[in-house]
């Protein structure tokens, strides 16, 4: 049971009321003091007593798109062997409330109650938990039960189809060759003289009978591209929210379409990593994703990728329109030696452009549309 405070005030002024009235002969002070402690009895024994209810709480689907509606179902059972009275049941929903009225209802009968959740914004809504709440109309007194437990809502970004438009930037056959020359692997690069020690399963013998020395195949090490995704998330990267919708948009196509292909993904996003065992979480986890004072912007990316993923092959960083071009090179400076680096600059309005510097593109996204046609000019 929890008094309010317009509650309390009641108590004060009934027990003024009353000591001063007694005090000072004043009938009239005294009367009304009575009046006000007879409110708040009444509004006391308004909340005792408990409903026996069996309530359940069904989301249709946890995951939805900005736009759509999220729906979702109550159902109340009296549980009880005595008819319920009416009551009134309270629903949180993110920042806001949901009041729903529960009628009379017999020994196990049954109340639905249908909702809808506009999702305007890409966001994780908590819904419930559901408490059914006594008190008096003048909300001086209150007690409430909870019934269920919370429900998170993921409302995902914005999604854009890239199919093959990443495939030349994102590939992954055998694996990206390195420079570094190994005794066995699955890429053939020359022939070499034989030395004692090596492995004679990698002879070449149509060499060794042509020229009447031994000699063995070298290969070159290949790797398995991992590729890299970095979101800044400094509101100093961005203009508006709008840019940082887009950015996330960018993150989240781009990583589910490498998920998709079987690719090796890490996302650095936030405080720390992304889930990346399938597109559904990390779509949740992008829901997530706000701006911090805290938050690294797009200088410091590529040194977090080389702290926490410096076995990566393609590296995309993703900011907002403030940062330099100066900024960003530097956000790409630190990169890992060999990694192909791709740098988006997301400004609501602009026109698609893409420069490459050696290793590095710095890339220009002015709406999520158009980010298949931005990663083709890359891979052309």
């Amino acid at each position: 049971m929890r008094i309010s405070a317009v509650g309390w005030g009641t108590a004060f002024v009934a027990v003024l009321g009353l000591v001063l009235g007694r005090l000072l002969g004043w009938l009239e002070l005294a009367a009304l003091g009575a009046g006000l402690a007879g409110v708040l009895v009444v509004a006391l024994l308004m909340t005792v007593g408990r409903a026996r209810y069996a309530i359940t709480l069904d989301m249709a689907d946890n995951r939805v798109k900005i736009g759509e509606r999220a729906v979702g179902r109550l159902e109340v059972r009296n549980a009880a062997r005595r008819r319920s009275l009416p009551s009134r049941l309270e629903l949180p929903v993110g920042a806001g409330q949901a009041e729903l009225s529960v009628p009379s209802l017999a020994p196990e009968a049954t109340h639905d109650e249908l909702f809808a959740i506009p999702t305007a914004r890409r966001a994780v809504v908590v819904v419930g938990p559901v408490r059914s709440v006594r008190g008096d109309p003048l909300g001086l007194a209150r007690r409430s039960v909870l019934w269920t437990r919370p429900v998170d809502l993921y409302v995902h970004p914005l999604l854009v189809a890239l199919g093959g438009a990443s495939a030349g930037l994102l590939r992954d056959l055998e694996g990206q060759s390195t420079r570094d020359l190994s005794d066995s692997d699955m890429s053939f690069h020359a022939l070499r003289d034989y030395v004692a020690g090596d492995d004679r399963r990698n002879i070449h013998w149509r060499t060794t009978a042509r020229t009447g020395q031994l000699m063995v195949k070298q290969f070159e090490d290949t790797r398995r591209t991992q590729t890299v995704l970095a979101l800044a998330t400094d509101p100093a990267d961005y203009a508006d929210d709008d840019e940082f919708e887009l950015a996330v948009s960018t993150i989240a196509s781009i990583g589910v379409q490498t998920l998709r292909d079987e690719r090796d993904l890490e996302v650095l996003a936030g405080p720390g990593s992304l889930r990346v065992l399938t597109p559904p979480m990390l779509l949740d986890d992008c829901s997530g994703l706000e701006l911090s004072p805290t938050g690294a912007g797009v200088t410091l990316l590529g040194r977090r990728v080389v702290r926490e993923a410096p076995q990566c092959s393609v590296a995309m960083l993703v900011t907002g329109s403030e940062p330099s071009d100066a900024d960003l090179r530097l956000g790409a400076r630190h990169l890992p030696a060999g990694t192909r680096a791709l740098v988006v600059r997301c400004q609501t309005g602009a026109e698609v452009s893409v420069r490459t510097q050696g290793l590095l593109t710095l890339g220009t996204l002015g709406t999520l549309d158009d980010l298949p046609r931005l990663l083709r000019r890359v891979v052309s």
